[in-house]
Order: C-alpha cells, then structure tokens, then sequence
C-alpha cells in the first residue's frame, strides 16, 4: 500500500511536487496524482484512488484573508465545503505539527479554515467567505477530505491571488513560478509527515501543568485588570510561559523589566510584582514612587526569602543553589546583602573560599525550581566544603516542582519520547527535560522542550509509538491538550494517564484583588 498519496488539481503542480521529492531520500512511498480541477473532477478522482495511508492535497488556492500575500503557505486546521449552515466540515487536527515544520523549512506559513468552492469567487463572494472565517478558498479539497475516510488528512496551499490581486492579474501570473518553486519545497515536508503518521500511545503525566502558585499569579492579573482597569503594569513575566504573556497583554497587561519604565500616573500605577518574587531594593523603590502594587510572588518562594533573612540575621553565609541570573535568584540574593553567595553547580561549590565562613555559621538554601536530585549532590557538596553547615530544608524545592519530576519520570520509563511543553526561559521546564532524559528503563528516551505543537519536530515521531507528554508547573493546560488533539491527526491515539500524587494545596490572593 501506498503510505501517501498527494493530489494536485493542474499538472504543473504535479511536477512541482514530484521535483521536490526527487532528491529525498529514505521517504515514505509518494504517489502524486492529478485529480483535475473543480469538485466534481475532485471527487470522481478521489472515488478512484488507491489504497493509502495517508492523504494530502497541495497546489494553488486563493487568499481571502487580506493579511495573505502570493507565495504565502496556507495549512488547512479544517476544509469546508461551504459557507452554509448545513455544509460539512473536515477537521485537519494535524496542521499545527505541518505548520512548524513547513515554517522550520523557511516558508511564509499560517493556519487556518480552507473552503471549497465550485467556481472561481471575487469581489462580493470572497468577501462573504472571508466573513465566515475562512482563510483561503480552493476547489478540490473537501472532497478529497471526504474522500480520505479517517485516514491521516492534510491540505496545504500555496497562495497565488489575493483580494488586492485577482487570479487572472499580471501580478498574480508572475508569481506562478515562485508558487511552483514553493510546491517543490512543500514535497519532502508532506513526506516527513507521512512518515509520522500511524498509531501510538500517549502517556500523560499526573501532576502536569499550571500548580497553586502559578494559578494563583495568572489570576491575580486577571482581577487587577478587572477591578482596576487596564493598563496593569506587571514588573518581568508573571510566569515563564510566552502563550500566558500573550494572552495577558491582549487584556491589556504591560510587561516590564524595570520599574523605571512604569509611568507615573495620579495615585499611582498598579504594578503586579511576578511569582518569581523581589528583592527588599526593587520594593522600597516601588513605595519610595506610590506605585499601587499588588503582590503576587509565590508563597512557597516567599517562604524561602523568610529563611534567607532570618539566617542573614543571626550572622550566617547563606549558599544560595539556584542559576545566575534567574529573578527568584535575583529577589533572594537582594535580601543577602554581603551574606550570600550563589552556587550553580558542585564545581561552584569547590571554587568558593574556605575563608568566608570565618567566624561565622552555614546555611543552604535552594531555587524552588530545581531538579531534586542535582540540587541535592550540590547540598552535599556544600557540606563536604562546609562542615556543619544547615539545610537546605526538604521543601525549599516546591511540591510541585518534585511531583512533576516523579511524574515524567514514570511516563519516561515507558517512552521513546518525551515531551514537555513549556518555554524555553523556564527553569522548571528544562529541569524536566533534563529529568526525562535520565529516566529512561533500558536507555535513555528523546526528551524535547516544545512551546507548543507547532515546535515538534516530525522526525522525532518517526517510529515513536510511545510519547510521555507533560507540562511545566508554567505551562497552560490548554497547550497538553492542543499536543494530544495534533497527535491524534496522525492516526488512531491511545491516551494513557500516569499519576503519582495528588494535589489539593490553594493560596489565598492578596486583599488587593480579593472579591
């Protein structure tokens, strides 16, 4: 059986695809068929077809969207049939995964609803499907949609009019050869998908995703903006998560780095202080200037600056375990002030000076964020170098952090992949990664950090039968889901749910947004 047949409407796109397939090598087996142009060539095609295992349809369409322009790739996330209540709809769950790749490739790519029409639309009829969300229009596709029965669909179009430039302008000619060239490209990327396709297991792992305190922060801002209206100022990220920001700042919430760039404003701007937390410098500033802030640093890092002064108080060096440069660091450092000092690693440990203990105790302390087992061989290290010295206490590395490590762990001895879904500036989510790398059975599993579908890569689910999938204490639940639904556009998706622990801990919001 044929593992993908892609379908053309025109022969010149036909040999535009097979040109770029030419030179791929080890890929799946391609037929490229001509179906002829229009839906009733379409379909009388797509009765005819052969056995597949998965089906593609590629080629020129029309812009609806004004932001499009000729050249730009458009992947389908469903084709209709039409604009008419009653008009059926073919979801394409894996174009998020095509997309990435075709975007990696270095093509010009969006997403969105394609709609079959029978006839050439402009004017009046291109606007009416613009207004109903479609995104390109074309005249092959849902029938080939129909046509491909549960199997593994996908439609990819190459834009070669636009509203501003109609198909039969000079414009619009002269771009054909860029489109056909653009095909050619598109040829290897539908190969790679083809390959990807087939059934597979997913192992989600319990506890995943958003925790108290990250919960907490997310709806801090959400209140402050109802209750005080935007603009809300929100001093770095609330959380290490850019879908979040995003979404946030489309509400209306301004990131900043310093609070020098937050303006002065009658009675004071409301200012949001991270989950990560401040230190004692960034707060003083706040109130020296009468900014309104709302405080939403986590309480489990609240709790370690509580111990950073308190051991700071009675005369101790404090080691601080964390990564330079990272603001919980940052913040806990501040309350420091000649008293600590930060360790990155063992060989951290051993470079600093026996001499700064002189005369006075040790403690340790940890970032929340770290891997327990790395920040546990550091701790030691800090003992080896300084005899007596205390701590660091058990729960200075935050519960959630700790049951999302046993978490992958237990989907990562099962899997040939593991993915975990957060950004790239988050601690916790590269300690994931790192922590599903080490924690394979017999040998060690893929572990990628992905911001969402569109970063996986579709080599990597070549032969990847079994995928853990988790997410970062950051990370929207949302972006898991979006993960499971692309996977299940490749073919038939068993989802499995590993669970360690549960959690049940809340955190109260500070009296400035409580209801």
């Amino acid at each position: 059986m044929t593992d993908l047949i892609v379908c053309t409407a025109l022969g010149i796109e036909a040999r535009a695809v097979a040109r770029g397939l030419r030179p791929v090598r080890e890929r799946p087996r391609v037929r490229v068929v001509r179906v002829g142009m229009g839906p009733d060539r379409a379909a009388r095609a797509a009765a005819l077809l052969p056995p597949a295992g998965a089906l593609a349809v590629t080629g020129f369409a029309g812009a609806l969207d004004d932001g499009l322009r000729p050249g730009d790739v458009l992947v389908a996330t469903e084709v209709r049939s039409g604009v008419h209540s009653g008009d059926r709809v073919w979801p394409c769950p894996s174009a998020p995964l095509l997309a990435g790749e075709l975007a990696r490739a270095g093509l010009r790519t969006v997403t969105g609803p394609l709609v079959t029409s029978p006839r050439v639309v402009a004017g009046r009829d291109r606007r009416a499907l613009a207004a109903e969300g479609a995104v390109a229009v074309d005249m092959e596709s849902a029938p080939l949609a129909a046509a491909a029965r549960g199997r593994p669909f996908a439609a990819v179009r190459v834009i070669v009019d636009t509203p501003a430039a109609p198909l039969l302008s000079l414009a619009t000619m002269g771009g054909a050869a860029a489109a056909c060239r653009t095909l050619a490209r598109i040829g290897p990327v539908l190969a790679r998908w083809a390959a990807a396709t087939g059934p597979r297991r997913v192992l989600l792992a319990s506890p995943r995703s958003f925790c108290a305190g990250v919960e907490r922060a997310v709806e801090i801002v959400e209140r402050a903006l109802v209750r005080y209206g935007p603009p809300v100022y929100v001093r770095k990220q609330i959380v290490h998560n850019a879908h979040v920001v995003r979404d946030l700042e489309r509400r209306g919430a301004v990131f900043v780095d310093d609070l020098a760039e937050v303006p002065d404003l009658p009675g004071g701007a409301v200012t949001v202080f991270s989950a990560h937390g401040v230190s004692p410098a960034v707060r003083e500033e706040a109130a020296r200037r009468g900014l309104r802030v709302v405080d939403a640093t986590c309480p489990l890092v609240a709790k370690v600056h509580a111990e950073a002064r308190r051991f700071a108080a009675r005369g101790d060096l404090v080691v601080l375990i964390g990564h330079a440069g990272h603001e919980e660091v940052e913040g806990v450092l501040g309350e420091l002030p000649g008293a600590g000092v930060l360790a990155e690693d063992e060989a951290g440990v051993e470079a600093l000076p026996a001499s700064l203990a002189e005369g006075r105790g040790v403690a340790c302390l940890t970032q929340t964020t770290l891997a327990a087992d790395e920040a546990g061989e550091v701790a030691a290290a800090v003992r080896r170098r300084f005899p007596g010295a205390e701590g660091p206490r058990g729960d200075d590395i935050c519960y959630a952090t700790t049951n999302r490590q046993r978490a992958v762990r237990a989907v990562a001895a099962e899997a040939g992949l593991v993915l975990v879904v957060g950004s790239a500036n988050s601690s916790n989510a590269r300690r994931l990664t790192e922590v599903a790398a080490r924690s394979g059975r017999d040998a060690a599993p893929l572990a990628r950090l992905v911001d969402g579908p569109g970063d996986i890569a579709l080599e990597w689910l070549r032969g990847a039968r079994t995928v853990g999938l988790t997410a970062s204490a950051s990370t929207p639940a949302s972006l898991v889901d979006a993960i499971v639904a692309a996977l299940g556009g490749l073919g038939p998706l068993e989802v499995e749910e590993r669970r360690v622990t549960e959690e049940d801990v809340e955190f109260t919001l500070p009296k400035e947004v409580r209801p």
